[in-house]
């Protein structure tokens, strides 16, 4: 058997030259290369059916982040060890170089891969249908971003220090450099620290809507990144909102509200007062009695004020719901009960009148046809 092999070797390199035994060597890598990639990719896609079949944050992540990272492995692989038999056969300084390129792309792969990874972990957790209770989408954007941060800073000092460069020269001169960075780019620390505490004190998430007081901001928070925060106004425009703002600011948060508040102010007429004390304890009555009504908090109807031209009194309630449309319905309701209990007491909601009070009778005599018109006395 091994004279058998041995006389095939011989054939085999009398046939094609020993100076270019080379060139087999690496059409059978890319052969194999080939072949490797092909059933790694139909291994991946039966891997990818099976985890469709469950709900699992974390294969389903790995498996579709692992898709193309793992097919430009093999192919990088690959190529790269034929370029090594290349070289070995020629003196071409470009292909010298192959070994750098080989550790830098398997440093980008695998950087591709994980971040990949993070950011499908990252949608995952979000999602309702992986988990009863999904993540909060402001803290599993903080993380992801995190994370992906610290790869790319990873990678990078690792393909440095493949490289042949000192990752502690690097991160000196980072220390030394980061002083000047510091003082000429305070306007951007200052948006990255103030998007941190954001992430870290949460006074909102995406989804939340929000206003200022103190300037003129509002709308619901579409995204909150590392220096600018996006927020959607209610005319449909996009707000692009400095994070350092928000430090500087006071932010009220309507959509963490328990309750929304009906608070009205209700007139009826002067000539009405005798019945004002059953009106507004019927008025009571009926907030009390109201489903959608909060009866658990305040509940006020009382008489308050003598105005202008009426007596009102006011009701002061909450209701279960904080959804800005079924709140309306809900105010629409209860101010049209208050009016037919009014009406039902036979008294009347006022409206701004004036009396003219005149103390002595007016006597009007008409004139003759010669004087064209009447005198008053």
């Amino acid at each position: 058997m091994d004279a058998l092999f041995e006389k095939i070797n011989r054939l085999y390199v009398a046939g094609v030259g020993k100076e270019n035994l080379w060139v087999v060597d690496m059409f059978v890598v890319v052969l194999v290369t080939l072949l490797v990639a092909a059933i790694l990719g139909r291994f991946l896609q039966k891997l990818e059916a099976k985890s469709l079949q469950t709900k699992t944050v974390w294969d389903d992540a790995l498996i579709r982040s692992l898709q193309r990272p793992a097919k430009w492995l093999v192919w990088g692989v690959g190529i790269t060890t034929a370029a090594d038999m290349a070289s070995t056969a020629s003196s071409s300084l470009i292909l010298d170089s192959v070994d750098n390129v080989r550790h830098i792309g398997i440093v980008f792969i695998v950087a591709w891969f994980l971040t990949g990874f993070i950011k499908q972990a990252e949608s995952n957790l979000m999602d309702p249908d992986y988990s009863h209770k999904p993540m909060d989408r402001t803290t599993a954007m903080a993380l992801g971003k995190l994370l992906r941060v610290s790869v790319i800073i990873t990678s990078l000092l690792v393909a440095l220090q493949g490289l042949g460069y000192s990752v502690s020269g690097v991160l000196a001169f980072g220390g030394i450099g980061g002083i000047a960075v510091g003082f000429a780019a305070k306007d951007l620390l200052a948006n990255f620290f103030g998007g941190l505490m954001i992430y870290l004190d949460r006074p909102f998430a995406v989804g939340d809507w929000v206003r200022s007081p103190d300037k003129d901001i509002e709308g619901t928070v579409e995204d909150i990144g590392w220096r600018l925060t996006r927020i959607r106004t209610f005319e449909k425009r996009p707000l692009y909102v400095p994070n350092a703002t928000f430090t500087q600011i006071s932010v009220e948060n309507p959509s963490r509200m328990s309750n929304r508040r009906i608070y009205e102010t209700v007139g009826i007429r002067y000539s009405d007062v005798s019945k004002m004390g059953d009106i507004v304890s019927e008025v009571k009555s009926m907030l009390l009695a109201h489903e959608a009504v909060a009866t658990d908090s305040t509940i006020i109807v009382n008489f308050n004020s003598f105005a202008s031209s009426s007596l009102n009194f006011f009701v002061y309630c909450y209701t279960h719901t904080t959804d800005w449309v079924k709140f309306h319905q809900i105010k629409q309701d209860v101010l049209l009960k208050v009016v037919g209990i009014v009406e039902s007491h036979g008294a009347e909601c006022a409206f701004p009148t004036t009396t003219l009070h005149i103390p002595e009778p007016v006597n009007v005599q008409a004139l003759g046809p010669e004087t064209g018109g009447m005198v008053a006395d």
